[in-house]
């Protein structure tokens, strides 16, 4: 039952709603500094070196291990061949000699947070019936701003209407209790 009246109330009270529109006096922006994250990227030269290609030290390697097998005869042969292969390899790595470095474009990037003042909301002073009211609002309104009238239904009940003692010969006794002669 208690569920019923209150389901009641509450259909009559937004039935009971009104839209009415007041006259903005001031709209006055909040400003703030808010951080606005941004990607920045730079263009680098830089200079890379190019590995070397290795045909120096297999050229000098084929190329010492024919002057070795060459000049070593029995058992020495195999030696001499090792080191002819071993010693043309590091003698043909230094004569290829290292490439000149290639220059490349690089480009790197990064978040940087830049700080921008932007109105976060705005102090609205308008006039309703006659009297001046301050809200604080996302946007600013305008000209007008529409507001929501709600009736306010007090839950308290009214005072009960005050007792008037009527005179004794007037009063009635309670059944049973008639006065004994």
């Amino acid at each position: 039952m208690t569920r019923f009246i209150v389901l009641i109330c509450c259909s009559i009270a937004s039935l009971a709603q009104a839209q009415e529109v007041a006259r903005v006096i001031s709209s006055t922006p909040i400003i703030q500094q808010v951080a606005v994250p941004r990607q920045v990227c730079s263009h680098q030269q830089v200079a890379v070196q190019a590995p070397k290609s290795g045909a120096g030290a297999a050229m000098g390697a084929i190329a010492g291990g024919a002057i070795g097998n060459s000049i070593g005869r029995g058992e020495g042969n195999a030696l001499a061949t090792a080191i002819g292969i071993f010693g043309g390899a590091i003698l043909g790595n230094k004569i290829e000699g290292s490439p000149s470095p290639e220059v490349r474009q690089v480009q790197s990037c990064s978040t940087q947070n830049f700080y921008e003042s932007r109105a976060v909301a705005y102090n609205v002073v308008y006039e309703y019936a006659g009297k001046q009211y301050s809200v604080q609002m996302p946007q600013d309104p305008g000209p007008t701003v529409r507001l929501q009238i709600t009736p306010v239904i007090t839950s308290t009940p009214p005072p009960p209407p005050p007792v008037i003692p009527l005179p004794a010969q007037h009063m009635v006794p309670p059944p049973g209790s008639a006065p004994v002669m």
